[in-house]
């Protein structure tokens, strides 16, 4: 191998291995920028022969060299302990920055070595500029002590350890900042993390406020800081709390949100202000101090944004020192406003559900489900809301906030309402005027609802079964998005729970009541059986021989009778009359015995009615999916009474000309039947007494009880009736009746 291959080999075994040492730069702790600088100069000693080599670091931003990162090997110094020159202002280092390449002095004429060199006894030189990213940030001196010049061998090396020294700069300036970044993160997270464990630990928002506005004043130096909340009107900011080392007024004034002060312009444009001098313009004019008496000249204003995109409120940090706050300090500040958010939302969201909770305990279910709507337009920042309740293949409205117009029935299936309840799954729309699943595109177009969010109500026992759905409306006009926030999603869930805690809650207490109300029917009805049975005994005993009677007579004064048919005639009459009255007697007192219920057809118990009835011509009467129910628990005698009582109310009620429509549909265990006409309708004021016992519009039915007597029945089959009318628009009576579990069929006993 020849010498020149020989130095080759060398130099590159020296450049592979400060290579290796660059790349693991910043993994291990033994690696440092130090020590690889040293490796350089150190490495450039030892491959060219008779040189000394000098090593600076170079701020651009400065546009100077740092001194105190001076790495050197290789010098002769005359005078041991010598401070060495700095670079000359128009030497080869800043001639090889400008140049942005190496600079060799045998090529440039105009230069000399520096007199330190000299005397050392150098006889040329060479900067190389470390260059990373096309920004230089160092350079590499070399000096040769022999008469001789650099060989092309000794500058590519020379140029390939300057490129190594530049990463090896860049990768410790980038782990540095890296490590800086970590601290800074790690101290943000612990700052936070300590926020957050002393909000959950304040019963107060006013508390956990203070808490957040001081941990804020203490990251960042300020002096003073307040919390300012927007008032119900959504047009003031009114202060909350107020913290300062000398502020002697602490009833600071409410700011309008809007352009004319630093506060209230944060809060209209939501967005963060960080002021380095309150006395230059703009913010001169727009600064409203926290005390008169303080002079102010930084300040850092943020806004307290909620999930759904409103505003709550700003947190405004002030200090006498100009330039105090950074960019670094808002972003802080603005996690720590964050966490107010938080707080306010919770402590709003929790006030609302402890008076949730009493009023579920004391109000009847509307009043519940009528809080609920103005509970999620207030949390939600929502135009208006709704909650609809399912019936049957529609959806009835049964709540909404006043002052806003909604469908009273929408249909099930192809309704965006529907679709929540069919699926069982939040649904979404940003354009309600163009959504096709919304039945009233022109109602969103003349109310200016543009965006919408709907849960369903499902019910919280096995079957999950959804009952209904609660939606809310968000106008062009409102400034938060809430659709966009899960924060909203979670809490319209929350309250949705609530609402069918209401529904179930009253279901409840109206099964109790009908429990209560079938007991004490039971024992009536059993005391009014025994007075029945006794009645009926003494009524045969004492009416029941007039027909004996009668027959003796006829049968010894056969010969008169056939002499006189006027007393023949009337003398039969009255014997059919009593036997006529004594069966409808018995006919009658028989429904005050105890009934023993079993599977009956809904379908032959309405057919059975009707045979009864002599319909009037003008009266329509349509079965709709009768014969697809399943038989249900009841007695057909008393179930067939109560379809001709209903039948025959509503026959009175449309004067002889009318439909009468009688459809039923299963819903789990129960079958419901609604009988509906197309009358007048009910006036609202006297639906809830028409199944009183002496109450009635009509003339009574051939019982002489009415719809008292259908309620009665009703309760006495384990059953339910209710009434839902509108004026000029009909009634309908549902019933329901628990599903048998084997129909007559199915037991041989048809």
């Amino acid at each position: 191998m020849s010498g020149a291959d020989s130095d080759l080999t060398r130099i590159l075994n020296v450049l592979n291995q400060s290579s290796t040492l660059v790349n693991h730069l910043g993994l291990s702790d033994s690696i440092t920028l130090e020590g690889l600088l040293n490796l350089v100069v150190n490495s450039v000693v030892g491959i060219v022969p008779g040189s000394c080599a000098v090593l600076y670091l170079y701020d651009a931003s400065r546009e100077s060299f740092v001194l105190e990162s001076r790495a050197a090997a290789g010098e002769r110094l005359v005078r041991p302990g010598l401070e060495p020159a700095p670079p000359r202002p128009q030497g080869l280092g800043w001639r090889a920055i400008n140049r942005q390449r190496r600079v060799l002095l045998e090529e440039e004429p105009d230069l000399d070595l520096p007199l330190q060199r000299q005397r050392e006894g150098a006889i040329t030189g060479a900067a190389f500029p470390l260059i990373v990213a096309r920004r230089v940030v160092g350079v590499l001196y070399v000096y040769l002590y022999e008469p001789r010049s650099f060989t092309p061998i000794e500058i590519f090396a020379l140029e390939n350890f300057a490129n190594q020294a530049a990463m090896a700069v860049y990768h410790a300036r980038q782990a540095e900042r890296a490590r800086e970044a970590i601290w800074r993160r790690d101290e943000e997270l612990m700052r936070l993390r300590r926020a957050g464990l002393l909000i959950s630990s304040r019963p107060r928002l006013e508390d956990t406020l203070e808490t957040i506005l001081k941990m804020a004043l203490e990251v960042t130096n300020a002096e003073y800081g307040s919390f300012r909340l927007v008032d119900a009107s959504g047009k003031y900011l009114l202060p909350s709390v107020v913290i300062g080392k000398s502020i002697h007024s602490q009833e600071a004034e409410k700011l309008p949100i809007d352009a004319g002060s630093v506060t209230g312009w944060v809060a209209l444009h939501r967005q963060p202000l960080c002021i380095s001098d309150v006395t230059e313009d703009p913010w001169a004019k727009m600064y409203s101090p926290l005390d008169p008496g303080l002079e102010i000249r930084a300040e850092l204003a943020v806004p307290l944004i909620g999930a759904s995109g409103r505003v709550e409120g700003v947190l405004n940090l002030e200090s006498p020192n100009p330039g105090t706050f950074s960019e670094e300090d808002s972003r802080l500040v603005q996690a720590l406003a964050n966490q107010a958010v938080i707080a306010i939302q919770e402590v709003k969201l929790l006030d609302a559900l402890q008076e949730l909770t009493e009023k579920l305990l004391t109000e009847p279910c509307p009043k519940v489900l009528h809080y609920l709507v103005s509970v999620a337009c207030h949390l939600l920042n929502a135009a208006t809301a709704a909650i609809w309740l399912l019936e049957g293949e529609s959806l009835r409205l049964a709540a909404s906030l006043e002052g806003h117009q909604h469908v009273e029935r929408l249909p099930l299936n192809s309704s965006l309402i529907g679709r929540a309840v069919l699926y069982r799954e939040v649904v979404i729309s940003t354009n309600l005027p163009e959504e096709a699943w919304f039945f009233r595109p022109e109602l969103a177009r003349q109310q200016g609802w543009q965006r919408a969010l709907v849960v369903p109500l499902i019910e919280h026992h096995q079957s999950a079964k959804a009952i209904g759905a609660f939606a809310v409306y968000s106008t062009q006009q409102d400034p938060g998005h809430f659709i966009e926030s899960d924060w909203d999603k979670k809490v319209l869930t929350i309250l949705a729970r609530y609402a069918v805690l209401a529904v179930e809650s009253a279901e409840r207490q109206e099964a109790i009541r009908a429990a209560h109300e079938r007991q004490m029917l039971s024992e009536t009805f059993a005391a009014l059986g025994d007075v029945a049975a006794n009645l009926l005994h003494q009524m045969n005993n004492k009416i029941g021989i007039i027909p004996v009677k009668i027959e003796s007579i006829q049968e010894k004064s056969r010969s008169i009778l056939e002499k006189d048919a006027y007393l023949a005639r009337n003398l039969e009459e009255i014997k059919e009359t009593t036997r006529n009255a004594l069966n409808a007697l018995r006919e009658s007192l028989i429904l005050l015995h105890p009934i023993q219920p079993g599977p009956v057809s809904i379908l032959a118990c309405v057919q059975g009615a009707l045979r009864s009835l002599s319909l009037p011509s003008g009266i329509e009467v349509s079965l709709i999916n009768l014969e697809n129910l399943p038989w249900v628990v009841a007695s057909e005698p008393n179930l067939r009474l109560v379809f001709q009582n209903l039948i025959e109310n509503a026959c009175e009620v449309l004067g002889g000309k009318g439909k009468i429509e009688i459809s039923g549909h299963l819903e789990g265990q129960w079958v419901e039947v609604r009988v509906t006409d197309n009358g007048p309708g009910i006036p609202p004021e006297i639906q809830d007494r028409i199944f009183e016992l002496h109450f009635s519009n009509h003339k009574p039915s051939h019982i002489g009880f009415g719809l008292w007597w259908v309620k009665t029945l009703m309760t006495r089959l384990g059953g339910s009736v209710k009434v839902r009318s509108h004026p000029m628009q009909g009634t309908s009576f549902y019933l329901r009746l628990p599903v048998a579990s084997e129909s007559k069929e199915d037991s041989g006993e048809a």
